[in-house]
């Protein structure tokens, strides 16, 4: 269960040095216990690398086929129809597809308007191929609707389409629907599952949905180690693939003067260099703790903590009635995550520069994410950003953000980012609360000083 009795054991360094860690989708946080048993396997023990053949290649080969099972084990996987790449982060295992995937003239791209930038530049390979590609539009509340989506899976020859998702939106905590895995499979397509926002707080259960690739950032999950992520893919899909390169590891031979090479079998084809084979095993660890815990009390957990903030940004008001808080997307807890974006309005109604609640915030030790969180069509969807406009812009070359915000009109960047995770309490989510009244009620914020924007 995720107990007070937990933060102070593992998390307590947030409360011995007063810090309000509100990024979850930013990064989760890493417990004690995971670095106190990272740095004493490492001091104890000599580990090789896992290409050669000796001993301690011996004892790194073992445990970097341990962390593989575990994954699977967690994903609740079979290994016969499922591998575990590991990769540098999430958006190198979507990289890996996108490099690989057999994109071809008269092929389907289908990418819904809300995803990560690491997503959406897979349209550059696609149409590097004569790939079409297709947004699906998001409605209101940032959804993307049953009908549009049907629409937009137009039945293709199998092979030849790919649709990929987000299972949760990294803009505004938006649990898309899992069905649709099915649903494009029926249609030919195959599909890329982006889960990096989903997992840490979500079971993801490989035996009932079957997406055909899945990326997974573990830093998310559980803090620790940064630097390692995951592409689990069906092993049919994985053979489908074909690299446009090859690299140490990823092949059984090559020759230099003869001009060939053949690539290794399964997971090793698609691991370039050496993996990171003194922290993998920190993943089995991080597996082994997060599952004592329990990943449905995660769930409750996170879930409790987003309804609570839910309720406190809603009830937020200026002394005349007015909005205080302008919320991106759902309003309450119903297929949502713990990730909240909105936007702060001053005592006339207008929106706070994200830079003056990110300076504000870490004033008083928030830590908090603002700008579009590298999700250009979830933002642009929240700001009903007009296409045309957008177009223009972009013909007219836009070379500073500000350039960019000016033409569209707007007096923000972006939006301001609150996500709750395992390390979070109520005390957390209150004093955001409390922050946003007692800073920005009935006042005019103060724009002096800000650094120059860095861009999404």
């Amino acid at each position: 269960m995720v107990t007070a009795g937990l933060r102070a054991a593992e998390f307590g360094y947030l409360d011995e040095r007063a810090q309000v860690y509100l990024d979850h989708a930013g990064a989760g946080l890493p417990p004690r216990s995971l670095v106190r048993a990272h740095a004493g396997r490492v001091a104890q023990e000599c580990f090789g690398n896992p290409h050669s053949q000796n001993p301690t290649s011996g004892r790194s080969g073992a445990l970097l086929a341990e962390a593989r099972s575990a994954v699977l084990r967690h994903f609740g996987a079979d290994s016969a129809e499922y591998a575990a790449v590991f990769t540098a982060n999430a958006t190198g295992a979507l990289r890996l597809v996108g490099e690989a995937y057999p994109f071809s003239s008269g092929g389907r791209l289908v990418l819904p308007m809300d995803n990560h930038n690491s997503v959406n530049g897979l349209r550059e390979y696609a149409r590097a191929s004569g790939t079409a590609v297709e947004y699906v539009p998001l409605g209101p509340d940032l959804r993307v609707s049953p009908e549009r989506m049907v629409r937009a899976l137009c039945p293709v020859r199998p092979g030849t389409g790919l649709l990929a998702f987000p299972a949760q939106s990294n803009f505004s905590g938006v649990r898309h629907p899992l069905e649709w895995v099915e649903e494009a499979r029926q249609r030919g397509y195959d599909t890329l599952l982006d889960a990096a926002a989903f997992v840490p707080a979500n079971r993801l259960d490989l035996s009932r949905v079957r997406p055909d690739f899945i990326a997974v950032s573990w830093y998310k999950v559980f803090g620790y180690p940064t630097g390692i992520g995951c592409l689990v893919a069906r092993r049919t899909a994985l053979a489908r693939l074909r690299r446009p390169w090859f690299a140490g590891g990823t092949i059984r031979i090559a020759s230099a003067r003869a001009g060939w090479h053949e690539m290794a079998d399964g997971e090793a084809a698609f691991e370039d260099g050496t993996v990171n084979f003194l922290s993998v095993p920190d993943v089995t660890a991080g597996l082994r703790w997060i599952d004592a815990i329990g990943m449905d009390a995660v769930h409750t957990h996170v879930s409790t903590l987003t309804g609570r903030l839910l309720a406190g940004l809603g009830a937020l008001r200026h002394s005349d009635g007015s909005a205080l808080v302008r919320l991106y997307g759902p309003a309450s807890c119903d297929r949502r995550g713990g990730t909240v974006a909105l936007n702060l309005l001053d005592v006339r109604g207008r929106v706070v520069d994200e830079r003056v609640v990110a300076r504000d915030g870490g004033r008083q030790g928030i830590s908090l994410r603002t700008g579009c969180f590298c999700n250009p069509g979830a933002v642009e969807a929240a700001f009903s950003l007009d296409v045309p406009l957008l177009r223009s812009l972009a013909r007219r070359h836009a070379r500073t953000i500000e350039e960019y915000l000016d033409g569209l009109g707007l007096a923000s960047a972006g939006a301001v980012r609150v996500s709750v995770g395992i390390a979070s309490n109520a005390a957390d989510v209150d004093a955001f609360l409390a922050f946003v009244e007692e800073t920005y009620r009935d006042r005019e914020p103060d724009v002096e000083g800000l650094a120059p924007r860095d861009g999404c």
